[in-house]
């Protein structure tokens, strides 16, 4: 399974602060969404952007197998083969502003469900920045814990928005018997130990285990008798 239908198109977010970011939006070819995916990227100084290979897969596969959409974007200084967006790396600090600008731009399209996918360092923009009008909760890929604390899980804590929690058994920094421990304090947060995985999800399998709990959460009814996405496509 490659590349499946969709309607993909450029998209350029305006930060508050000015800047112009890159993107694209992925949209089910002939029926409204379901649920909208906002993804935030790993750490862009080593090597994490748009087309990060989760990211480019739920891109992919999402908007036709799911009824899911798909905004993904270079967060500021961040460069790609979809090009490079206006700005420096923040350190996680100014890309609040981005996260805002990606979020705005969803819900000013009419998206429904939007939904805050955070992989590694993009969890941690999700945990600090990610509770913005419009946004139903957020699903979390490898969260390292270490920009985002006790304050900011209790802050999802309190808002009452869900939180889908995959963590890699092999993580190189939060494994799955910590994060149950740290993510107690937010009632709505589910955490899935994922046997096996590292913390880049690299290999076909991970990559099917991470779509189908990213469907399960926004939108189960796309799932196969409730249990995993279609592993082929009939047009």
């Amino acid at each position: 399974m490659t590349v499946l239908p969709a309607t993909r198109t450029p998209i350029t977010l305006t930060t508050e602060d000015g800047l112009r970011l890159i993107g694209e939006l992925a949209l089910p070819e002939h029926r409204p969404p379901a649920a909208t995916l906002v993804c935030l990227h790993p750490l862009p100084t080593h090597g994490g952007m748009m087309d990060s290979h989760v990211y480019r897969k739920a891109a992919y596969r999402l908007p036709a197998l799911a009824d899911v959409a798909v905004l993904r974007f270079n967060t500021r200084g961040t460069v790609s083969e979809q090009g490079k967006s206006e700005g420096e790396f923040g350190a996680g600090e100014t890309e609040r502003y981005d996260v805002a600008a990606a979020v705005k731009y969803a819900v000013d399209a009419g998206l429904p469900e939007i939904w805050l996918l955070g992989w590694s360092f993009g969890t941690e923009l999700t945990l600090r920045w990610g509770l913005l009008p419009g946004v139903r909760g957020g699903i979390l890929l490898s969260p390292p814990l270490r920009r985002a604390g006790e304050r900011d899980l209790d802050d999802w804590a309190a808002s009452g928005r869900p939180l889908t929690v995959l963590v890699p058994e092999l993580d190189d920094y939060l494994r799955p018997e910590e994060a149950r421990e740290r993510f107690a304090r937010v009632p709505k947060a589910d955490v899935i130990g994922v046997p096996g995985a590292k913390h880049l999800w690299v290999g076909e399998n991970y990559v099917r285990i991470v779509l189908n709990e990213i469907v399960r959460t926004v939108n189960p009814a796309a799932l196969r008798d409730g249990q995993a996405l279609p592993t082929s496509w009939d047009a």
